[in-house]
């Protein structure tokens, strides 16, 4: 029996291990990147006969610049494709980056949010995913020792327009 798009995503999701290959030297955690969750999906995306594709769209919402990311997996075997986006807003400035790398950024940000929604890569421990900009009180820390927070790099949502 040949297995649709959703039971070869299901597939797909169910086996992929898409480990945390980056380390953030400022914050000390561990992170996946867009490129090691695209290096894990590859050998699955040939056994599943199914192709991913990110793209980016620039689009303007409220006056603010986003990365539009959408992240489609079609069926080789079937005209037929499961797709997700993700936001990121582009800053207007950020300390030592020319426009070029502020798009840049943000485009790497909205693709790996749009990787992670198609793939269902829980990212709930990441320092993205749990930091509060401030709006918690400090926990007491033993020794002296002062937490490290990390910074996000652009405000980015996941959902519709």
């Amino acid at each position: 029996m040949t297995k649709n798009i959703r039971q070869k995503l299901q597939g797909i999701q169910s086996s992929l291990k898409a480990p945390k290959g980056q380390t953030n030297k400022f914050g000390g955690y561990k992170y996946r990147s867009a490129e090691d969750i695209l290096e894990a999906v590859k050998p699955l995306l040939n056994e599943w006969q199914c192709v991913l594709t990110v793209q980016d769209e620039v689009v303007e919402i409220g006056g603010r610049v986003y990365v539009k990311a959408t992240a489609r997996i079609s069926d080789t075997e079937h005209d037929n494709s499961v797709e997700t986006t993700a936001f990121a807003r582009e800053a207007e400035v950020k300390k030592g980056m020319d426009e070029a790398q502020i798009t840049g950024s943000a485009s790497s940000y909205a693709r790996k949010y749009a990787l992670n929604g198609l793939l269902c890569i829980d990212d709930t421990k990441d320092p993205d995913a749990t930091n509060d900009h401030g709006k918690s009180q400090p926990k007491a820390v033993a020794k002296s020792k002062t937490p490290t927070k990390a910074v996000q790099k652009t405000d980015a949502f996941d959902g519709l327009m």
